[in-house]
C-alpha cells in the first residue's frame, strides 16, 4: 500500500521529515518498506531559475542564433548564446545554469556545461517546455510572466512540490489504516493530536428523486448509499489530481473515475459510478445473482455468475459485482452525461468468496472483503459529489438515498488497567492508556478505578477483545519505551524427558553427516494430494487451488521439493523433514507429529573412482534402520507395506502401532506432483517413537572377555518366506547365546525349482561367560535347522 507524504498532511499538521516519519509509522505498526521520492515533472525543475533577458544581438556567426545576456539575480550578467526564435530583450525566461541536469520530455538528462557555439561563448541555456520535462512544445523558449521574480526558483513559480511515497506493508487485520485517512488516524493518536475535519461545506443537499434503489439482500449489504449527478463532463482530469494518483502508483483514466479512486485512497470508502442513462427502468437492485447469469465486466471478459454472488442490477440486467468488479455496458465513457454514485458497506464474507470465485483482486475488493467502515459511505459520496463538481462540473440532481436499516454496532467488551500493564509489562499511568485509546477513536464509558468499558467503532474489525486493546496500547506507546529489565526472575522446572527437541537434533545430526539436508514445507496443499478426501482438513477461505487443504502426510512435501530441484538439474537428493499432518477423525481435528526421509537420483557423487549407481530400496531402509538403532528402539515387527504410497515397501510396528513405513513412491504419486523416478521415502510416526522411547533404560555391562562364533547355512525356502520370518524363528530358538542373523546372499535361478530360492544365512554366536564349545555350537544350530524346517518348510542345501 502506497502513502503520500503531502495526501497525509489534508488530515494531519505534520513537523516531522518524511524520514523521520517512516520510524514513527514502522513504530506503530504500519512497518514501511520503502521511502520514495515522487516528482510530477522528472527533476522536479530542480537547479532551474527565473531570468530576465537584457540584450539580445544576432549572432556574427549564425543567422539563427542570437547572443544574450541575461539576469538571474547574481552579481554578473549571464552570455547565453539562444536558438529560440521568441527569445527578446525584456522577457522573462526558464534558465538552466552551468552544472544544471536537465530532464528532457524524450530522451535521456544531460548536464549544461560552459562552452562555445559557433565562436561565442555561452553559460547556459534559455529552455524550452519539451528540453525541462513540462510538455512536448519545440517552438521556442517558455515564456513566463512579467511579474515572475528574476533569480528566484522555477520549481516555486509553478507551485511544485516534491512529495515523498511511504510503501507500507499492511497486515491483512489492519483494514482501518487501508487509506491516508487511516494512517493519519494513527498518527495522530501517536503525536496525541486531532484530526482535520473533512470539509463537506460546498456540499449543497437536493430534495429531487433520482434513481430509485431496492436492497434484496440485507445481509450482504447492509447499508447502501447513493446520489445522481447531473450535466458532468468526462475528460482528462486536472494536473493536481492526476499527479496525486501518479504518486501513490494509480493510473488516470478520466476526471470521473479518477474521482473514484482518489476517495479510495483518500477515506478508504470504494464508491462506483454507473451511467445513470444506460440504468433499465432507472432502478437499481442489490441482489443474488442467478445460477449461471451471464455478465461481462470492465475488463471484456463474460462471465457466469454463482447464485451466491451478489450484484448490482437494473431492472433488466447485473450492471456490476457489488464491491468487486464494474460492468463494461453500465460504465462510465466520454459520452456520459449524468451519473448515479454508489457508496455501500458490503459483507466481507459475501465480496471475499466472490473475489476468489472469479479471480478478481482490486482495490475495492481487498478493502470491501476486509471490513469497510459503514459509518463513512455518505461522508464520501458528499466529498465525492464537491469534487466533481469541481473536475467535471457535476451537478447533485437528487438526495442522498441512504438504505440502513439495522445499524452495525460498535464492538463493547471490559478492559481492565492491571491486565494491560500486566501483559505490557510495564506500569504505563491510567490518565496515558486512557488517553491513547480516545485518540484511536475509541469511546470510553463506565469507567472505574480497576478499568473501564469500550466502544470500539466497526472499522477497526481486528479490536474485538481485551488483548486488541492491549496491542492498540503498547503499538501506540511504543515498543521500544518498554525498558528490557536487566535481571529476569524465573523459576526452573524440569523439562519432560527424553526432550523431544534433543531426541530430533541427535536425528538431524545423524542424517546431516551422511549427507542429508532438511527441508521445511509448506503444511497447506493442494487436494490432489489428499490421501483420504472425508477426513481432510478443508479451508474455508483458501488462497489459491493449490494451498486450499491441510496436508495429511509429508509424502507430497518431499515431493514437491524433489520435483522443483530435478527442474534445475540437482536431481541427486537426499532429504528430510520434521512436520505435522492433519485430520478431521469422528468430527475431532487430530493433528500428528512426523518424521520423513526422501530420497532420489545418484547414491554418490559423480566422480571417475565411483560407481555410477541409483538409490534404491536398501539405502532408505538402512537409514531407517540406522534411526532406530540410534534410538535404541527394540522389539520390532516388520510388515510388507499396506496403501497407496508405496508400489512396494515395509512396515515397522511396534506393538500394533506402525512406527514407520518405507518402500518405493507408487508411480501414480509420482506422476502428480510431476517427478520423475524412482523415489524411495520413510515416514515416521514421531509422537509414537518419543512415547517408545521413554521406555528405554540405559544398561552398562562389561564388554565380554570371551570370543563369538559364526556359522553359516543355506537354506532352500519358497518364494513367499521372508528374512524377517526366519529372524524370529532363530531368536525364538536361541534367546541367550544367539547375538546376530544376517542375510549375505540371495539366489533364484535355473538350478532351483520353481517357486524356490536360496538364502544363506550368518549367526553370531556369544556366551558372555564362558567360551563355548563345538558341541554347544552344534547343538543350536541343530535346533535351528529343526524349526526352520518344521515353521516354514526350509531344507538345507
Amino acid at each position: 500500500m502506497r502513502i503520500s507524504y503531502n495526501w497525509l498532511k489534508n488530515f494531519i499538521d505534520i513537523d516531522k521529515t518524511p524520514e523521520e516519519l517512516s520510524l514513527i509509522l514502522t513504530d506503530i505498526g504500519l512497518e514501511v518498506e520503502s521511502l520514495e521520492v515522487e516528482q510530477s515533472i522528472p527533476g522536479g525543475l530542480n537547479g532551474l531559475v527565473v531570468g530576465e533577458v537584457i540584450t539580445c544581438e544576432q549572432h556574427p556567426n549564425a543567422d539563427k542564433l542570437k547572443v544574450t545576456t541575461v539576469n538571474v539575480g547574481g552579481p554578473e550578467l549571464l552570455h547565453i548564446v539562444c536558438g529560440a526564435p521568441n527569445v527578446r530583450v525584456g522577457l522573462k525566461v526558464i534558465v538552466a545554469q552551468v552544472g544544471t541536469t536537465c530532464h528532457p520530455t524524450n530522451g535521456e538528462p544531460f548536464k549544461i556545461t560552459k562552452s562555445k557555439i559557433r565562436g561565442e561563448v555561452s553559460e547556459g541555456m534559455l529552455c524550452g517546455e519539451d528540453e525541462i520535462g513540462l510538455g512536448s512544445s519545440h517552438a521556442g523558449i517558455v515564456e513566463l510572466d512579467s511579474d515572475a521574480a528574476v533569480g528566484s526558483l522555477v520549481k516555486s513559480y509553478y507551485q511544485m512540490e516534491d512529495d515523498y511515497c511511504y510503501e507500507i506493508g499492511l497486515t491483512p487485520n489492519r483494514a482501518d489504516a487501508a487509506s491516508h485517512l487511516g494512517v493519519a488516524r494513527d498518527l495522530a493518536a501517536y503525536f496525541r493530536s486531532s484530526l482535520k475535519a473533512v470539509d463537506l461545506s460546498a456540499y449543497q443537499d437536493q430534495s429531487g428523486t433520482g434513481t430509485s434503489v431496492v436492497v434484496e439482500s440485507l445481509e450482504d449489504a447492509p447499508r447502501y448509499s447513493g446520489v445522481n449527478i447531473k450535466n458532468i463532463k468526462v475528460g482528462e482530469s486536472p494536473e493536481w489530481l492526476r499527479n496525486k494518483l501518479k504518486a501513490i502508483g494509480v493510473r488516470s483514466i478520466n476526471n470521473i473515475v479518477d474521482v473514484t479512486n482518489y476517495i479510495l485512497h483518500d477515506l478508504g470508502q470504494p464508491l462506483h459510478a454507473f451511467d445513470q442513462d444506460k440504468i433499465a427502468g432507472n432502478k437499481v437492485i442489490v441482489r443474488k445473482a442467478k445460477e449461471g447469469e451471464s455478465f461481462k465486466t470492465l475488463d471484456g471478459v463474460e462471465r457466469k455468475l454463482s447464485s451466491e454472488d451478489l450484484v448490482i442490477a437494473d431492472a433488466e440486467k447485473p450492471m456490476c459485482i457489488a464491491g468487486v468488479f464494474g460492468g463494461e455496458y453500465s460504465g462510465v465513457t466520454e459520452s456520459s452525461t449524468s451519473i448515479f454514485l454508489e457508496s455501500a458497506y458490503f459483507n466481507p464474507v459475501s465480496v471475499r468468496k466472490t473475489s476468489k470465485r472469479h479471480a478478481l483482486k482490486t482495490d475495492s475488493s481487498f478493502r470491501f472483503e476486509r471490513g469497510t467502515n459503514p459509518d463513512i459511505t455518505v461522508e464520501a459520496l458528499k466529498k465525492a459529489a464537491i469534487l466533481i463538481a469541481e473536475v467535471a462540473g457535476g451537478e447533485v440532481s437528487s438526495s442522498i438515498v441512504d438504505l440502513y436499516p439495522t445499524a452495525i454496532q460498535p464492538f463493547e467488551f471490559p478492559v481492565s488497567y492491571l491486565n494491560i500493564q500486566r501483559v505490557i509489562g510495564k506500569d504505563i499511568p491510567a490518565a496515558t492508556i486512557r488517553d491513547i485509546i480516545v485518540s484511536l477513536g475509541i469511546e470510553i464509558k463506565n469507567e472505574t478505578e480497576a478499568g473501564f468499558d469500550v466502544l470500539v467503532p466497526p472499522y477497526k474489525v481486528d479490536v474485538t477483545r481485551e488483548i486488541d486493546i492491549v496491542e492498540e496500547v503498547l503499538r501506540i506507546y511504543g515498543y521500544n519505551n518498554i525498558e528490557l529489565k536487566t535481571q529476569i526472575k524465573a523459576s526452573l522446572n524440569t523439562s519432560e524427558k527424553p526432550d523431544k527437541e534433543v531426541v530430533l537434533n541427535q536425528i538431524a545430526d545423524l542424517l546431516v553427516a551422511n549427507g542429508y539436508r532438511e527441508i521445511l514445507a509448506n503444511s497447506l496443499t493442494k487436494d490432489d494430494y489428499l490421501e483420504n478426501s472425508e477426513t481432510a482438513v478443508k479451508l474455508l477461505n483458501p488462497l489459491s487451488s493449490d494451498l486450499d487443504v491441510m496436508r495429511q502426510n509429508l509424502l507430497f512435501s518431499a515431493l514437491v521439493a524433489i520435483g522443483y530441484n530435478q527442474k534445475r538439474k540437482s536431481a541427486d537428493l537426499k532429504v528430510f523433514e520434521y512436520g505435522r499432518s492433519y485430520n478431521l477423525v469422528d468430527g475431532s481435528y487430530v493433528e500428528k507429529q512426523l518424521f520423513s526421509i526422501a530420497i532420489a537420483g545418484k547414491k554418490e557423487l559423480e566422480q571417475w573412482n565411483a560407481s555410477d549407481k541409483s538409490v534404491s530400496f536398501y539405502d532408505i531402509k538402512a537409514a531407517v534402520d540406522d534411526i532406530i538403532k540410534r534410538l535404541r528402539v527394540e522389539g520390532i515387527r516388520v510388515e510388507d507395506y499396506e496403501g497407496t504410497y508405496f508400489d512396494y515397501g515395509l512396515s515397522y510396528r511396534k506393538g500394533e502401532k506402525v512406527l514407520v513405513s518405507f518402500g518405493a513412491v507408487s508411480k501414480a504419486n509420482l506422476k502428480k506432483a510431476d517427478v520423475d523416478g524412482p523415489v524411495f521415502f520413510a515416514q515416521f510416526d514421531w509422537d509414537l517413537l518419543i512415547k517408545v522411547i521413554k521406555k528405554n533404560k540405559i544398561t552398562y555391562k562389561e564388554v565380554s572377555k570371551f570370543p563369538s562364533v559364526r556359522r553359516d547355512l543355506a537354506l532352500l525356502l519358497d518364494d513367499s518366506v521372508t528374512f524377517e520370518q526366519l529372524r524370529l524363528i532363530a531368536t525364538k530358538t536361541e534367546r541367550k547365546l544367539l547375538k546376530e542373523v544376517q542375510i549375505f546372499d540371495v539366489y533364484k535361478g535355473e538350478k532351483l525349482a520353481s517357486g524356490k530360492k536360496s538364502y544363506a544365512l550368518s549367526f553370531v554366536l556369544q556366551d558372555e561367560e564362558k567360551t563355548l564349545t563345538d558341541k554347544q555350537i552344534d547343538a543350536i544350530i541343530q535346533k535351528l535347522i529343526i524349526n526352520f524346517e518344521k515353521e516354514v518348510g526350509a531344507s538345507v542345501r
